[in-house]
């Protein structure tokens, strides 16, 4: 079962049909709306602030998502992919975003829609990212302009994919 708390008495909330992993921890003040994902060792930490997702955002296995007391909450808009272990703390992200594996997003960092955020890439402190835009490197700097064929091959490709994916799981948690 995962690991679902309160703190002070706020508990997540999730739209419908959402799928969340046995093993994943998700606390606090946390609000998911519909056909999202939290997959194995993923963490939603939304003890010392909010944490807000749109529809159709996918949480991978090992990210982890935090944001920082009382200074900053973080905002995930819809169709959102967030990789392997990447760390998304006090930031927003726009719509139609892909956050690549291992990448970090740091607190007040804004990510624009229809942008990707490359494997490995380290987004300082209030850097933003103009939308329609690929940022890679430590620490992550533009490298170019993102192609109409990235946004439908590779952003919607894969947040779709992950409400299929999740759909071979779901039938076998226990709620």
């Amino acid at each position: 079962m995962p690991v679902i708390l309160h703190v002070e008495g706020v508990y997540p909330k999730f739209g419908s049909n959402c799928f969340i992993a046995p093993n994943a921890t998700i606390v606090g003040d946390v609000v998911m709306g519909d056909d999202c994902s939290i997959w194995f060792n993923a963490v939603v930490r939304g003890d010392v602030n909010s944490i807000r997702m749109g529809n159709k955002v996918n949480i991978q296995d090992g990210a982890v998502i935090h944001c920082t007391y009382k200074r900053t909450q973080t905002i995930i808009g819809n169709n959102v992919s967030v990789g392997h272990n990447a760390i998304i703390h006090g930031c927003n992200i726009s719509d139609n975003v892909l956050v690549g594996m291992g990448a970090i997003i740091m607190d007040r960092a804004q990510i624009g829609s229809n942008s990707i955020i490359a494997a490995g890439a380290v987004v300082l402190e209030e850097t933003i990212v103009p939308p329609g835009t690929i940022f890679a490197g430590v620490p992550a700097k533009r490298v170019k302009d993102i192609a109409v064929e990235q946004i439908n091959g590779e952003i919607d490709r894969i947040a779709n994919n992950y409400i299929k994916y999740a759909d071979w799981f779901r039938d076998q948690v226990t709620e």
